[in-house]
């Protein structure tokens, strides 16, 4: 079974949140099933499990339920025996936004409290904006990802200690020893053909196959790529048309979504008229939306801009798959006339965005572009990473204009790089790639935080 870092957070709210119910948002194929039924299962006597989206498409019994007794009633009718009470009983509503209606029902299913309930889907975004009442209090939304380079590393045989022992050094601004180094780099590089979709890493596991690994890919690709078809007739060939032109996207020089592109007209639609379909593909979880700031300031939020945004595939190992087969020298070999840029890019946008981070990029018709931007909570500023795949990593003109800008306020940057040395120069930290499975958001990642109180003041 693959370690899932997930699991744990799972197992956490199952047995301190008694009063709410879970949802469980991401992708399909990334495993949200498999680990909410290992959990569920090590947790509760009595585990129900059912798929509401097999349910539509087969006998529809839940399509009509419109009550908690009309629920309780066909619950009964499929799992009378496996039911239990609230102590003992776990029922799993797998792609719930099948059904948008029970999600509404899920606060009086919560409120009697008959059993403990909780649901999944890959495009709960969508469906939630779709629900008449969004059930706000009885729900906590999670969001999944595909494995993470820590959790790929572990699932190839690294040891947790080896990880802790590379994370202390991270910590400490240093470098690894030359073996050390030269293995993260190898396995990272190996990690960007594999991606972190379970299926595939479990392939490659079996038997080291490229062939079989990618033949996986394919078909999770050709599996997003008709969901989101499903989504609307008129809007379906647009939103397949999105998701297509991300990896050439990465390609152009700015990278970003070029309107005309889209279906092929000159000045006929604005960003604005697609708002919908982009938030499709970032809600369903199969790209990740990075937004442009070009005045930034902390926090980012309150400066992106509305009608500038980079989609990247949600899975790196999807991209290397469309663009480079199973020539897997192209990305494992050192080929002076292959540029991974996109490829890097893709891996670190997977890496924050799964590590907590709102992605931003910095888009200045003076200063030029930064590939990410994020909020540095530890100095209330904002701190530029720039990714680099090749050997010029120290040549970055519109990093260096950013950080001597004074009304930015920026104390610190990053470059991220194949090189082993961890080193700060002119304000800018360089450190390898593989260390950015490290960086995470405190501002939601960190340990209860607890406001000392304030004393009395005297009269």
């Amino acid at each position: 079974m693959l370690y899932r870092k997930f699991a744990n957070r799972l197992e956490e709210f199952l047995k301190n949140e008694p009063r709410k119910i879970l949802l469980v948002n991401g992708a399909r194929q990334i495993g949200k099933s498999y680990i909410i039924r290992y959990v569920g299962t090590q947790l509760f006597k009595n585990f129900v499990e059912i798929n509401l989206k097999a349910d539509k498409e087969g006998q529809g019994i839940f399509q009509s339920v419109r009550s908690k007794d009309d629920f309780y009633l066909q619950l009964g009718a499929i799992a009378g025996n496996k039911l239990g009470s609230k102590d003992d009983t776990l029922v799993f509503l797998d792609e719930i936004q099948s059904y948008p209606h029970l999600m509404t029902m899920l606060k009086f299913l919560n409120e009697d409290g008959k059993y403990r309930y909780i649901a999944s889907g890959s495009e709960l975004g969508v469906a939630l904006a779709q629900t008449p009442s969004v059930p706000i209090g009885s729900i906590t939304i999670e969001q999944m990802y595909p494995l993470d380079f820590e959790e790929y590393l572990l699932a190839m045989g690294c040891g947790q200690k080896t990880i802790d022992g590379v994370r202390d050094c991270y910590k400490k601004r240093e470098p690894l020893n030359d073996s050390m180094h030269n293995y993260m780099l190898q396995q990272f590089k190996l990690y960007l053909l594999v991606g972190g979709m379970p299926d595939a890493i479990n392939k490659f596991l079996e038997n080291r196959n490229i062939t079989q690994v990618r033949n996986i890919q394919r078909n999770i690709h050709s599996l997003y790529r008709i969901d989101a078809s499903q989504y609307d007739e008129e809007k379906k060939l647009v939103i397949r048309n999105i998701y297509d032109l991300i990896p050439s996207n990465m390609e152009n020089k700015k990278k970003r979504i070029i309107i005309k592109n889209i279906e092929g007209k000159n000045g006929h639609k604005q960003f604005s008229d697609y708002v919908e379909e982009f938030e499709y593909l970032t809600n369903s979880g199969v790209a990740l939306q990075v937004r442009a700031i070009s005045n930034p300031k902390f926090p980012l939020l309150e400066s992106e801009s509305k009608n500038l945004l980079k989609l990247y595939l949600s899975d790196v190992g999807l991209l290397t798959n469309l663009l480079y087969g199973t020539n897997i020298n192209a990305v494992l070999g050192d080929m002076l006339s292959i540029n991974l840029g996109s490829v890097y890019e893709t891996v670190v946008a997977q890496e924050l965005h799964a590590h907590g981070f709102q992605l931003h990029y910095y888009d200045n018709k003076q200063r030029g572009e930064v590939d990410f931007l994020i909020d540095d909570y530890d100095n209330l500023t904002v701190l530029p990473i720039e990714v680099k795949s090749g050997k010029d990593y120290k040549v970055h003109s519109a990093l260096d204009k950013f950080i001597a800008t004074p009304d930015y306020h920026i104390s610190r940057a990053i470059v991220l790089s194949n090189e082993q040395n961890v080193y700060e120069e002119h304000g800018i930290m360089y450190m390898p790639i593989y260390y950015v499975m490290f960086m995470e958001n405190k501002a939601i990642m960190a340990e209860d935080c607890i406001i000392p109180e304030i004393p009395v003041v005297p009269k």
